[in-house]
């Protein structure tokens, strides 16, 4: 069966962008909802680690139709992960990024949402 899922990327939790909102009350009405399937928190995916991530979270993954990712603007996005999911084989249409920077929990979730 397809699965969707929300990762957040939230700075290192150090970026003031990301102090108005409750990241773990973000996933967790997701969750509630049974938006989505699964969801995680990642500190910077940027980051060179944020590379070893990928490559193995998205191993066998074959059955995830679409991956939400909350952070960043989502051309960033796409720019940053292209090589991680082209070596995870992971097909990149099935990332949407979604800017969440600078919300509170509320428009945060309603902007996740609206992806999904």
């Amino acid at each position: 069966m397809a699965k969707k899922g929300v990762i957040l990327c939230v700075c290192q939790g150090t970026c003031p962008s990301f102090h108005q909102m409750n990241i773990f009350e973000v996933l967790n009405a997701l969750r509630r909802e049974k938006l989505v399937d699964f969801v995680g928190i990642h500190p910077q995916l940027c980051a060179s680690d944020g590379d070893v991530f990928w490559e193995v979270f998205l191993k066998g993954t074959d059955d995830v139709e679409k991956l939400v990712v909350a952070g960043c603007h989502a051309d960033m996005q796409k720019k940053m992960f292209r090589d991680a999911f082209e070596k995870a084989g992971f097909a990149k249409e099935k990332h949407v990024g979604v800017d969440i920077r600078n919300m509170t929990t509320e428009q945060a979730i309603e902007a996740i949402k609206s992806v999904l």
